[in-house]
């Protein structure tokens, strides 16, 4: 890999961050943004086709979101199962805005792809005279289709082996780097990335990595509330690197609360412990204080209802009771079960003063997965040439207005698997594949030129206003107060006018006294989370029903004549947002010209 200091063809877009100019910079012909499942399955399958990789990583490579999933991955590996069964479930907790291609091509490639998986090295939970993997079940699954390792720490050890794998096939990499903004060729293509590493060494400061393909697999963007299951790194930077680079992102509004996360308090902040719906799929109860079963007669499966309903009969019944939190109850797993089946979960349980062996469990729904992102097609392509996404970054169409339950792993999986395909394949291949699905074609990713350099799009201003750091926990309370789990139009307009005054107030120091706050990941991380959460309610008021985990309290029925339909948003120029809805629940391909224009500030 060769090393350079500039490239005169590299172009930022007008609304980049502001950021010193690039320091150094590195080639390749793939450069990974994210280190979780799906971007270590990116970067071994290019790698493994000959390509030159860079992954670049928030923290270490192993401290994404992918480590801390405890239910494990969902697939039709068990008896009797079958990827149609699979495929009906995925489409009932979506509640009709699945793509149903995009589902199909999941639920069917999703086997073998666990199965390469398990070949690369990670291990799973396995009958000890057997060597079958073990599988559970969880809410919306009528079946144990779910493999885990370590009891309930599959991600952990999917991490483990991945990042194994990518230190052994020698794939450079870039850690404790956050990424800044896409960099393009002068003619609208991906042409890589720029990124700020934190600390000292040969890489350090701002730089770039020029390439030909840029994968986003920056996980989700969780942060944005004050409460939520996701690491601190989780801070929407991918959906907010494709919005100013002009990339489609859709159903936004669609965040799902996880209904059994554990109550610490009521001012509780940041990343709370996850108490998995594996623990549900093995028979714990939800109850209230008095001990009462309340999800029963609220849904067939009970306390294993898709996630979304789970999370509504929480906050219904913590409305009835006047109560802060309710109670998970598995006492009767036994202490044997709980040390050998649920380990992770236990320890954190006691870490915080609570035995679920001889006491229920606090829990209340925080938020945990974003259902949408960046708008791809099947093989992971953005509306942005030469720029994919993957993983919760992306929006694929599998997860509906509600994600099934392990369904995220998977999805990261197997559409990293297609992402590597379609880069490695070249032109003809990439080409032939979207001509068949009726979609854009492609021309490959373009190779950076051996004297490109990095430079300002001519013309553009300096960039919006750079937020302060403190403006991070402002922007979280507005959006849990606004746009949590309830929502209604009068909590979205309020939220939509306090993140509007965050603006407005640094926009208005930069005219008068022309500063903005320093350039540092603290003030880009706040920048990223107001440009996410003005999207996100930009279309939660603009979607005027209750589907999946969109829950508006003024607006309690689904309305499938006025809002089967997906809602694109894109960042104009000017920093204004357009949202637009789609015809139907399918995904238009990207050059479908767009119907039904609106424009928000």
């Amino acid at each position: 890999m060769t090393h350079a200091t500039g490239r005169p063809d590299a172009v930022a877009p007008a609304t980049a961050l502001r950021a010193p100019a690039p320091g150094w910079a590195i080639e390749a012909d793939v450069v990974v943004v994210g280190s979780g499942v799906a971007g270590l399955t990116v970067a071994l399958r290019c790698a493994a086709a000959g390509a030159r990789v860079t992954v670049v990583t928030k923290a270490r490579l192993d401290d994404g979101s992918t480590r801390w999933a405890q239910g494990g991955i969902a697939a039709a590996l068990g008896e009797g199962d079958t990827p149609e069964q699979h495929l009906d479930d995925t489409l009932v907790a979506g509640a009709g805005l699945c793509d149903e291609r995009a589902v199909r091509t999941l639920v069917t490639e999703g086997p073998d792809a666990v199965r390469r998986l398990i070949a690369t090295g990670a291990r799973f939970d396995a009958d000890d005279d057997t060597g079958e993997i073990l599988l559970t079940r969880e809410g919306g699954h009528h079946r144990r289709r779910i493999a885990h390792a370590g009891g309930d720490a599959t991600g952990a050890e999917i991490s483990r082996a991945l990042v194994e794998a990518v230190r052994a096939a020698g794939i450079d990499t870039v850690e404790n780097a956050l990424v800044l903004d896409l960099l393009g060729d002068g003619s609208g293509r991906a042409a890589g990335v720029t990124l700020h590493v934190m600390g000292e060494g040969r890489r350090d400061g701002v730089g770039a990595v020029r390439a030909g393909a840029v994968v986003l697999a920056t996980g989700g963007m969780g942060q944005i509330f004050s409460a939520t299951t996701n690491p601190a790194v989780s801070t929407g930077d991918g959906v907010a690197l494709a919005l100013r680079a002009g990339a489609e992102v859709s159903d936004l509004e669609f965040v799902q609360f996880h209904p059994t996360v554990l109550w610490l308090g009521p001012e509780a902040e940041g990343q709370q412990p996850l108490v998995s719906e594996a623990v549900r799929g093995e028979g714990a109860h939800l109850v209230d204080a008095d001990g009462v079963r309340f999800m029963q007669g609220q849904h067939e499966l009970a306390e294993l209802a898709p996630r979304d309903i789970v999370a509504k009969g929480i906050m219904r019944r913590m409305r009835e009771r006047g109560a802060e939190h309710m109670y998970l109850d598995a006492r009767h797993f036994g202490a044997r079960m709980w040390e050998r089946r649920f380990p992770t979960i236990l320890a954190a349980c006691r870490a915080h003063g609570i035995d679920p062996v001889t006491e229920p469990i606090p829990v209340a729904p925080a938020a945990h997965y974003a259902s949408g992102g960046v708008r791809t097609d099947l093989h992971g392509r953005t509306t942005v040439p030469g720029l994919y996404a993957c993983g919760e970054v992306a929006c694929t169409g599998v997860h509906g207005a509600n994600r099934l339950a392990s369904n995220s792993l998977l999805e990261g999986l197997v559409f990293a698997e297609r992402i590597a395909e379609d880069i490695t394949a070249g032109a003809e291949g990439a080409a032939g594949a979207e001509g068949a699905e009726g979609g854009e074609g492609a021309e490959g990713p373009a190779r950076p030129g051996p004297d490109e350099g990095i430079r300002p799009d001519e013309g553009a201003p300096a960039g919006p206003p750079l937020l302060a750091s403190e403006a991070r926990y402002e922007i979280q309370h507005i959006m849990t107060h606004g746009a949590g789990v309830l929502r209604s139009a009068e909590s979205l307009a309020r939220a939509a006018d306090r993140l509007e005054r965050v603006h407005d107030d640094a926009a208005a120091q930069l005219r008068r006294d022309g500063k903005t706050a320093e350039p540092g990941v603290e003030t880009w991380e706040a920048t990223n989370l107001h440009l996410v959460a003005r999207v996100l309610v930009a279309a939660a008021l603009r979607r005027e029903e209750t589907r999946g985990c969109h829950w508006r309290e003024d607006r309690p029925a689904r309305d499938d004549i006025a809002w089967r339909r997906h809602l694109l948003v894109t960042l104009r120029p000017d920093g204004a947002l357009d949202v637009r809805a789609t015809d139907s629940e399918a995904f238009p391909p990207p050059t479908t010209p767009r119907a039904e224009t609106e424009s928000r500030p």
